[in-house]
């Protein structure tokens, strides 16, 4: 009876708890997406414009006294569009690479505010993704590819037993310098250039794969394979669903918004948007991020390994109790 509930109630049990997880994960993050803290730019806006854009929550709005200022912060990524009036009438600026959920709501809510005054709204796009991958999809997929692939390279080794730390760490730095520019060349050859930023979207993909490896690592190493389960849910389950997609976190509850930026996914993308499509602006924060992470991992593969070798061996059994067992 324990062997047939073994082999029948066990994964299945397992299986619709993994289900109702998912479900109650993503659920709520996609369920009535609202728009939070959108960081926009206004330059010459009216007082009334203003303060109706801050008091709904929707948008993070700065106010410049120049089209170049706007321009400038727009370049730097500081804000992801800016709404210029000027002695021709009302011009958007808005940064496509951005992502399409920001864009779309920057658009369609200036959009429609000039609408209803009759007037006509020209957006000029700066900083687009690439003409073969015009909304990011194919480089957000990159950054879920490398997320799993490492995922599943660190949970084969870990089963593994008797590997030992340079081992490990060997396998993490191996695969890092090995799946970033296959991943990102089998993009460019999906969607064609991305420019002159690819190596350094490669360097970033490299660190991203280095810091999920090396926390996949430690975690098996210090609780075997509950650890590689529980890597699972937190660095690509939970870290996915942060990260909002290719539509951003903005869009998201509170909860997921406020866990996002610490959370490699979102950064790990942020940063190839900035090396490929931004002149390597706003990739900081990223880099620090991914070290922070990579560093987490690196001590837990020591702890884990500090444990293991303080575990105490089984004792062998003395010679007269083996005699003594094999007499009775």
């Amino acid at each position: 009876m324990r062997e047939r509930v073994e082999i029948y109630a066990a994964p299945v049990v397992a299986g619709l708890l993994a289900l109702v997880f998912l479900i109650g994960l993503i659920g709520p993050a996609i369920k009535s997406p609202a728009p939070h803290d959108i960081p926009i730019g206004l330059v010459n806006a009216n007082p009334q414009m203003v303060t109706a854009l801050f008091s709904g929550g929707a948008f993070d709005v700065t106010t410049y006294d120049t089209e170049q200022a706007a321009r400038a912060a727009i370049d730097s990524r500081d804000i992801d569009g800016a709404l210029v009036i000027g002695p021709g009438g009302p011009k958007l600026i808005v940064a496509g690479a951005a992502g399409d959920g920001v864009t779309g709501v920057i658009t369609g809510v200036f959009t429609q505010m000039f609408a209803q005054q009759g007037q006509r709204l020209p957006v000029e796009i700066v900083h687009p993704f690439s003409s073969g991958d015009p909304h990011g999809l194919i480089l957000f997929f990159v950054i879920l590819a490398i997320l799993v692939a490492t995922l599943i390279s660190q949970a084969l080794i870990a089963l593994r037993k008797g590997i030992s730390l340079p081992t490990r760490l060997s396998v993490v730095a191996l695969f890092a310098i090995v799946a970033a520019p296959t991943a990102m060349g089998l993009a460019t050859w999906i969607a064609g250039d991305y420019g002159s930023g690819v190596w350094m979207a490669i360097a970033f993909l490299a660190l991203g794969s280095a810091a999920i490896g090396a926390v996949v690592a430690g975690a098996a190493a210090l609780l075997g394979r509950p650890g590689i389960a529980l890597s699972a849910v937190i660095v690509v389950l939970l870290d996915l669903v942060c990260s909002g997609g290719p539509i951003g976190s903005q869009l998201l509850p509170d909860a997921y918004r406020w866990l996002a930026p610490g959370m490699p996914a979102g950064q790990l993308y942020s940063a190839v948007r900035g090396a490929l499509f931004f002149d390597n602006q706003g990739i900081t924060e990223p880099f620090g991020v991914l070290s922070l992470w990579l560093l987490g991992g690196l001590i837990l593969m020591v702890i884990g390994q500090l444990i293991s070798r303080r575990a105490p061996a089984a004792k062998p059994v003395s010679g007269d109790l083996a005699v003594h067992g094999a007499d009775r």
